[in-house]
């Protein structure tokens, strides 16, 4: 086929952009969300607050011996950790591409659980919460379309009422 007859034929073209936009549209409406590839690594995530606590206590009496029990965890990539001097702190685990996300998290709350008796008193009566993280921002723009799906009906509402 020649690139002559794009150039010539304008409407071609623009049929055949619209026919391939609305087929992927309908391709990316009916994937099941389970069949979209991974894109980011499974994550998971430990919060612990220890009230009325500085971010350097939450770091030298939460944090650290958290991370002493959680480094090593199978399949771990790296991890990240922040305080705040609200008395939260957050630790994030990730892990290699594949890794199942559901183990991880058991894997990391076995070694939380670990880790009780070294923590402060406060904390562990508050309690340190491990879940799953999904940081794919595909989870991100679907939630936010929803957001403006719902936004959208609301304004029709609004305007078709007054």
């Amino acid at each position: 086929m020649k690139l002559d007859r794009f150039i010539n034929r304008p409407v071609l073209s623009t049929v055949i952009s619209i026919l391939i936009v609305i087929l992927g549209a309908i391709g990316l409406a009916t994937l099941p969300i389970t069949q979209y590839p991974d894109i980011a690594p499974p994550t998971v995530s430990v919060r612990a607050t220890y009230t009325g606590a500085s971010a350097s206590t939450v770091l030298n009496s939460v944090i650290a011996p958290l991370e002493e029990q959680i480094n090593g965890v199978e399949n771990m990539m790296y991890m990240t950790s922040t305080a705040s001097n609200t008395g939260s702190g957050d630790i994030s685990i990730y892990f290699k591409q594949g890794t199942d996300p559901d183990m991880a998290a058991v894997n990391v709350q076995n070694r939380v659980s670990m880790a009780q008796g070294l923590l402060p008193a406060e904390v562990t009566k508050v309690g340190v919460t491990t879940q799953k993280r999904q940081t794919s921002m595909l989870v991100v723009f679907l939630y936010m379309m929803r957001q403006i799906h719902i936004a959208n009906r609301l304004l029709k509402t609004m305007l078709r009422s007054t």
